[in-house]
Protein backbone atom coordinates (compact mmCIF):
# COMPACT_ATOMS: atom_id res chain seq x y z
CA UNK A 1 0.00 0.00 0.00
CA UNK A 2 1.36 3.39 -0.94
CA UNK A 3 2.46 5.56 1.96
CA UNK A 4 0.30 8.34 0.56
CA UNK A 5 -2.85 6.23 0.72
CA UNK A 6 -5.74 8.58 0.13
CA UNK A 7 -3.52 11.28 -1.43
CA UNK A 8 -3.76 10.37 -5.13
CA UNK A 9 -0.88 10.60 -7.59
CA UNK A 10 -2.49 13.39 -9.60
CA UNK A 11 -2.58 15.51 -6.45
CA UNK A 12 0.94 14.43 -5.54
CA UNK A 13 2.27 15.79 -8.85
CA UNK A 14 0.96 19.26 -8.05
CA UNK A 15 2.88 19.50 -4.79
CA UNK A 16 6.48 19.91 -3.65
CA UNK A 17 7.87 21.73 -6.67
CA UNK A 18 9.92 23.89 -4.28
CA UNK A 19 11.98 22.95 -1.24
CA UNK A 20 13.13 25.76 1.05
CA UNK A 21 16.36 24.89 2.86
CA UNK A 22 17.34 26.72 6.04
CA UNK A 23 20.99 27.66 6.54
CA UNK A 24 22.78 24.63 7.98
CA UNK A 25 19.96 22.15 7.30
CA UNK A 26 21.13 20.65 4.02
CA UNK A 27 24.04 18.77 5.58
CA UNK A 28 21.76 16.59 7.71
CA UNK A 29 21.00 13.07 6.42
CA UNK A 30 17.25 13.65 6.72
CA UNK A 31 17.51 16.68 4.46
CA UNK A 32 19.42 14.62 1.93
CA UNK A 33 16.74 11.91 2.09
CA UNK A 34 13.96 14.37 1.27
CA UNK A 35 15.98 16.10 -1.44
CA UNK A 36 16.61 12.74 -3.07
CA UNK A 37 12.91 11.95 -2.79
CA UNK A 38 12.09 15.05 -4.88
CA UNK A 39 15.05 15.43 -7.25
CA UNK A 40 13.28 17.82 -9.64
CA UNK A 41 12.15 20.26 -6.94
CA UNK A 42 13.64 23.74 -7.05
CA UNK A 43 15.95 24.25 -4.06
CA UNK A 44 15.66 27.66 -2.42
CA UNK A 45 18.11 28.61 0.37
CA UNK A 46 16.67 30.65 3.25
CA UNK A 47 18.17 32.17 6.38
CA UNK A 48 15.59 30.81 8.84
CA UNK A 49 12.51 28.68 8.35
CA UNK A 50 10.31 31.33 9.96
CA UNK A 51 11.17 33.70 7.12
CA UNK A 52 8.93 31.52 4.95
CA UNK A 53 6.70 29.65 7.39
CA UNK A 54 5.75 32.61 9.59
CA UNK A 55 5.60 35.42 7.07
CA UNK A 56 2.42 37.49 7.06
CA UNK A 57 -0.40 37.60 4.52
CA UNK A 58 -0.16 33.99 3.41
CA UNK A 59 -3.20 32.12 2.10
CA UNK A 60 -3.33 28.76 3.85
CA UNK A 61 -5.97 27.23 1.60
CA UNK A 62 -4.32 28.47 -1.59
CA UNK A 63 -1.05 26.89 -0.45
CA UNK A 64 -2.89 23.64 0.26
CA UNK A 65 -3.47 23.31 -3.48
CA UNK A 66 0.28 23.24 -4.12
CA UNK A 67 2.24 22.61 -0.94
CA UNK A 68 5.98 23.13 -0.73
CA UNK A 69 8.49 21.67 1.72
CA UNK A 70 10.64 23.53 4.24
CA UNK A 71 13.71 21.87 5.78
CA UNK A 72 14.98 23.28 9.05
CA UNK A 73 16.97 22.56 12.19
CA UNK A 74 15.05 22.64 15.47
CA UNK A 75 17.18 24.42 18.06
CA UNK A 76 14.95 24.32 21.14
CA UNK A 77 11.59 23.10 22.38
CA UNK A 78 11.68 19.39 21.61
CA UNK A 79 8.92 18.34 24.04
CA UNK A 80 5.66 20.02 25.00
CA UNK A 81 3.14 19.29 27.73
CA UNK A 82 -0.06 17.83 26.31
CA UNK A 83 -3.05 20.10 25.75
CA UNK A 84 -5.92 19.86 28.26
CA UNK A 85 -8.19 19.43 25.21
CA UNK A 86 -6.42 16.16 24.43
CA UNK A 87 -7.03 12.99 26.48
CA UNK A 88 -4.00 11.75 28.43
CA UNK A 89 -5.34 8.17 28.70
CA UNK A 90 -4.61 7.98 32.41
CA UNK A 91 -0.96 8.98 32.13
CA UNK A 92 0.35 11.59 34.57
CA UNK A 93 3.19 12.70 32.29
CA UNK A 94 1.68 13.32 28.86
CA UNK A 95 3.82 15.05 26.23
CA UNK A 96 3.91 15.59 22.51
CA UNK A 97 6.57 16.65 20.06
CA UNK A 98 6.64 18.16 16.59
CA UNK A 99 9.27 16.74 14.26
CA UNK A 100 7.06 17.91 11.41
CA UNK A 101 4.45 20.65 11.17
CA UNK A 102 1.38 20.61 8.95
CA UNK A 103 -0.32 17.75 7.20
CA UNK A 104 -0.76 16.36 3.70
CA UNK A 105 -4.51 16.19 4.34
CA UNK A 106 -6.88 19.16 4.55
CA UNK A 107 -9.70 18.47 6.99
CA UNK A 108 -12.18 21.32 7.40
CA UNK A 109 -12.12 20.99 11.18
CA UNK A 110 -8.32 20.95 11.53
CA UNK A 111 -6.93 23.53 13.96
CA UNK A 112 -3.62 23.75 12.09
CA UNK A 113 -5.12 26.13 9.52
CA UNK A 114 -5.88 28.56 12.34
CA UNK A 115 -2.63 27.96 14.21
CA UNK A 116 -0.05 28.29 11.44
CA UNK A 117 0.17 31.05 8.82
CA UNK A 118 1.54 28.62 6.21
CA UNK A 119 0.27 25.32 4.82
CA UNK A 120 3.70 24.21 3.61
CA UNK A 121 5.15 21.06 5.19
CA UNK A 122 7.93 21.81 7.64
CA UNK A 123 10.38 19.04 8.51
CA UNK A 124 12.97 19.34 11.27
CA UNK A 125 15.97 17.37 10.06
CA UNK A 126 17.82 16.88 13.36
CA UNK A 127 15.94 13.92 14.89
CA UNK A 128 18.66 13.07 17.42
CA UNK A 129 17.82 16.20 19.40
CA UNK A 130 14.23 15.00 19.78
CA UNK A 131 15.26 11.54 20.91
CA UNK A 132 17.82 12.94 23.35
CA UNK A 133 15.15 15.15 24.93
CA UNK A 134 12.93 12.13 25.51
CA UNK A 135 15.81 10.22 27.12
CA UNK A 136 16.41 13.17 29.45
CA UNK A 137 12.72 13.38 30.37
CA UNK A 138 12.51 9.63 30.99
CA UNK A 139 15.10 10.08 33.73
CA UNK A 140 12.35 11.90 35.66
CA UNK A 141 9.78 9.12 35.27
CA UNK A 142 7.53 7.25 32.83
CA UNK A 143 6.37 9.18 29.78
CA UNK A 144 3.41 9.05 27.41
CA UNK A 145 4.36 10.68 24.10
CA UNK A 146 2.29 11.62 21.06
CA UNK A 147 4.60 11.92 18.06
CA UNK A 148 2.05 12.65 15.33
CA UNK A 149 0.37 15.63 16.93
CA UNK A 150 0.61 18.60 14.55
CA UNK A 151 0.90 16.39 11.48
CA UNK A 152 0.26 12.85 10.21
CA UNK A 153 3.63 11.11 10.31
CA UNK A 154 2.45 7.80 8.87
CA UNK A 155 1.04 9.57 5.81
CA UNK A 156 4.54 10.96 5.23
CA UNK A 157 6.54 7.83 6.02
CA UNK A 158 7.70 7.74 2.38
CA UNK A 159 9.42 11.11 3.00
CA UNK A 160 11.18 10.19 6.22
CA UNK A 161 10.88 6.97 8.26
CA UNK A 162 9.89 8.79 11.44
CA UNK A 163 7.38 6.16 12.54
CA UNK A 164 10.02 3.46 12.08
CA UNK A 165 12.36 5.40 14.31
CA UNK A 166 9.87 5.95 17.10
CA UNK A 167 8.69 2.34 17.10
CA UNK A 168 12.26 1.05 17.41
CA UNK A 169 13.07 3.70 20.02
CA UNK A 170 10.04 2.91 22.18
CA UNK A 171 10.57 -0.84 21.95
CA UNK A 172 13.85 -0.41 23.84
CA UNK A 173 12.46 1.76 26.66
CA UNK A 174 10.15 0.21 29.22
CA UNK A 175 8.90 3.50 30.68
CA UNK A 176 7.97 5.10 27.36
CA UNK A 177 4.62 4.75 25.58
CA UNK A 178 4.42 6.25 22.09
CA UNK A 179 1.17 6.98 20.30
CA UNK A 180 1.18 7.42 16.53
CA UNK A 181 -2.13 8.89 15.39
CA UNK A 182 -3.11 8.79 11.74
CA UNK A 183 -5.81 8.74 9.09
CA UNK A 184 -3.47 7.03 6.63
CA UNK A 185 -3.89 3.58 5.19
CA UNK A 186 -0.14 3.13 4.95
CA UNK A 187 0.33 0.48 7.63
CA UNK A 188 2.44 -1.59 5.22
CA UNK A 189 5.07 1.15 5.43
CA UNK A 190 5.79 0.18 9.06
CA UNK A 191 4.76 -3.45 9.09
CA UNK A 192 8.38 -4.58 9.23
CA UNK A 193 8.94 -2.87 12.59
CA UNK A 194 8.96 -4.83 15.87
CA UNK A 195 5.63 -5.41 17.58
CA UNK A 196 5.85 -3.57 20.88
CA UNK A 197 3.54 -3.05 23.85
CA UNK A 198 5.09 0.42 24.12
CA UNK A 199 3.55 1.62 20.84
CA UNK A 200 -0.09 2.44 20.19
CA UNK A 201 -1.22 2.90 16.61
CA UNK A 202 -4.26 5.17 16.75
CA UNK A 203 -6.52 5.52 13.73
CA UNK A 204 -9.01 8.35 13.47
CA UNK A 205 -12.13 7.00 11.78
CA UNK A 206 -15.19 8.89 10.58
CA UNK A 207 -18.31 7.94 8.65
CA UNK A 208 -17.76 8.12 4.89
CA UNK A 209 -20.44 10.82 4.78
CA UNK A 210 -18.08 13.00 6.83
CA UNK A 211 -14.87 11.89 5.13
CA UNK A 212 -16.20 12.85 1.69
CA UNK A 213 -17.35 16.32 2.77
CA UNK A 214 -15.00 17.40 5.56
CA UNK A 215 -11.78 15.34 5.34
CA UNK A 216 -10.27 16.37 2.02
CA UNK A 217 -7.55 14.11 0.66
CA UNK A 218 -7.91 11.44 3.34
CA UNK A 219 -8.45 7.74 2.64
CA UNK A 220 -11.99 6.34 2.79
CA UNK A 221 -13.09 4.46 5.88
CA UNK A 222 -12.52 1.07 4.23
CA UNK A 223 -8.85 1.87 3.64
CA UNK A 224 -8.32 2.88 7.25
CA UNK A 225 -10.11 -0.21 8.53
CA UNK A 226 -8.04 -2.50 6.31
CA UNK A 227 -4.89 -1.00 7.79
CA UNK A 228 -6.23 -1.34 11.33
CA UNK A 229 -7.32 -4.93 10.76
CA UNK A 230 -3.86 -5.90 9.54
CA UNK A 231 -2.21 -4.16 12.49
CA UNK A 232 -4.52 -6.00 14.89
CA UNK A 233 -3.77 -9.29 13.14
CA UNK A 234 -0.06 -8.59 13.55
CA UNK A 235 -0.53 -8.27 17.32
CA UNK A 236 -0.15 -4.51 17.66
CA UNK A 237 -1.94 -2.25 20.09
CA UNK A 238 -4.56 -0.41 18.04
CA UNK A 239 -6.68 2.48 19.26
CA UNK A 240 -9.88 3.51 17.48
CA UNK A 241 -10.46 7.26 17.60
CA UNK A 242 -13.83 8.72 16.66
CA UNK A 243 -12.88 12.32 17.12
CA UNK A 244 -14.18 14.83 16.31
CA UNK A 245 -17.79 13.73 16.37
CA UNK A 246 -19.70 16.24 14.26
CA UNK A 247 -23.34 17.18 14.68
CA UNK A 248 -24.32 16.94 11.04
CA UNK A 249 -27.80 16.21 9.70
CA UNK A 250 -29.03 12.80 10.90
CA UNK A 251 -25.77 12.37 12.82
CA UNK A 252 -27.18 9.60 15.02
CA UNK A 253 -28.06 7.42 12.04
CA UNK A 254 -24.81 8.25 10.25
CA UNK A 255 -22.63 7.32 13.22
CA UNK A 256 -24.71 4.25 14.08
CA UNK A 257 -24.13 2.82 10.60
CA UNK A 258 -20.45 3.67 10.80
CA UNK A 259 -19.94 2.03 14.19
CA UNK A 260 -21.78 -1.10 13.12
CA UNK A 261 -19.62 -1.32 10.01
CA UNK A 262 -16.37 -0.76 11.93
CA UNK A 263 -17.07 -3.66 14.27
CA UNK A 264 -18.10 -5.91 11.40
CA UNK A 265 -14.51 -5.46 10.20
CA UNK A 266 -12.65 -5.38 13.52
CA UNK A 267 -13.67 -7.21 16.70
CA UNK A 268 -14.02 -4.81 19.61
CA UNK A 269 -12.09 -7.18 21.86
CA UNK A 270 -9.08 -6.86 19.56
CA UNK A 271 -8.78 -3.10 20.10
CA UNK A 272 -6.57 -1.65 22.82
CA UNK A 273 -9.20 1.00 23.52
CA UNK A 274 -11.52 3.57 21.93
CA UNK A 275 -11.19 7.35 22.19
CA UNK A 276 -14.19 9.63 21.66
CA UNK A 277 -14.41 13.40 21.38
CA UNK A 278 -16.69 16.04 19.90
CA UNK A 279 -15.58 19.02 17.82
CA UNK A 280 -13.58 21.51 19.88
CA UNK A 281 -11.10 24.20 18.93
CA UNK A 282 -9.25 27.10 20.47
CA UNK A 283 -11.33 30.25 20.01
CA UNK A 284 -8.55 32.24 18.36
CA UNK A 285 -7.76 29.45 15.91
CA UNK A 286 -11.41 29.18 14.90
CA UNK A 287 -11.68 32.94 14.46
CA UNK A 288 -8.58 32.88 12.24
CA UNK A 289 -10.10 30.16 10.09
CA UNK A 290 -13.45 31.92 9.80
CA UNK A 291 -11.64 35.02 8.55
CA UNK A 292 -10.03 32.96 5.76
CA UNK A 293 -12.79 30.70 4.50
CA UNK A 294 -16.56 30.54 4.23
CA UNK A 295 -16.85 27.23 2.42
CA UNK A 296 -17.56 24.87 5.33
CA UNK A 297 -20.72 24.86 7.42
CA UNK A 298 -19.09 23.17 10.41
CA UNK A 299 -16.80 26.17 10.87
CA UNK A 300 -19.78 28.48 11.30
CA UNK A 301 -21.91 26.37 13.59
CA UNK A 302 -22.97 28.47 16.63
CA UNK A 303 -20.56 26.82 19.04
CA UNK A 304 -20.51 27.57 22.73
CA UNK A 305 -17.44 29.26 24.22
CA UNK A 306 -15.94 27.95 27.43
CA UNK A 307 -12.41 28.63 28.70
CA UNK A 308 -11.32 29.96 25.29
CA UNK A 309 -12.52 26.76 23.62
CA UNK A 310 -15.30 26.60 21.05
CA UNK A 311 -17.42 23.45 21.10
CA UNK A 312 -20.96 22.23 21.45
CA UNK A 313 -22.89 23.10 24.58
CA UNK A 314 -22.27 20.90 27.60
CA UNK A 315 -25.72 19.38 27.11
CA UNK A 316 -25.07 18.57 23.45
CA UNK A 317 -21.60 17.28 24.19
CA UNK A 318 -22.84 14.91 26.88
CA UNK A 319 -25.74 13.66 24.77
CA UNK A 320 -23.50 13.08 21.74
CA UNK A 321 -20.85 11.19 23.70
CA UNK A 322 -23.50 9.20 25.55
CA UNK A 323 -25.15 8.19 22.29
CA UNK A 324 -21.86 7.04 20.73
CA UNK A 325 -20.84 5.22 23.89
CA UNK A 326 -24.16 3.35 24.08
CA UNK A 327 -24.00 2.52 20.38
CA UNK A 328 -20.57 0.99 20.97
CA UNK A 329 -21.49 -0.87 24.14
CA UNK A 330 -22.37 -4.18 22.40
CA UNK A 331 -18.87 -4.26 20.92
CA UNK A 332 -16.48 -2.70 23.46
CA UNK A 333 -16.39 -2.86 27.24
CA UNK A 334 -17.29 0.53 28.69
CA UNK A 335 -14.07 0.80 30.69
CA UNK A 336 -12.13 0.76 27.41
CA UNK A 337 -14.05 3.72 25.99
CA UNK A 338 -12.19 6.93 26.82
CA UNK A 339 -13.86 10.33 26.66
Amino acid sequence: MHAWSGFDKSSFSKHFSRIYIEDGAEAYPDAQTILARFPTARRIPIRHYKDVFNRKHQDFQLQKRAMDIILAVKREGYLYAGSPQTPSFGHDRFFYNAMALNCVYNCDYCYLQGMFPSAHLLFFVNPDAFFDSVVAELAKGPLYLCVSYDTDLLAMESFLPQCHRWIHFAAQRRDLVVEIRTKSGAYDAIRDTPVSDNVILAWTCSPDEIIKVYESGTPPLDTRLSAMAQAVKDGRKVRLCIDPILKIKDWQAVYSRCIEYIFERIPGAALHDVSLGVFRMNKNYLNNIRAMRVDSDILFYPYDEKDQTMSYTDLDRESMLDFIRKTMSPYVQEERIIL
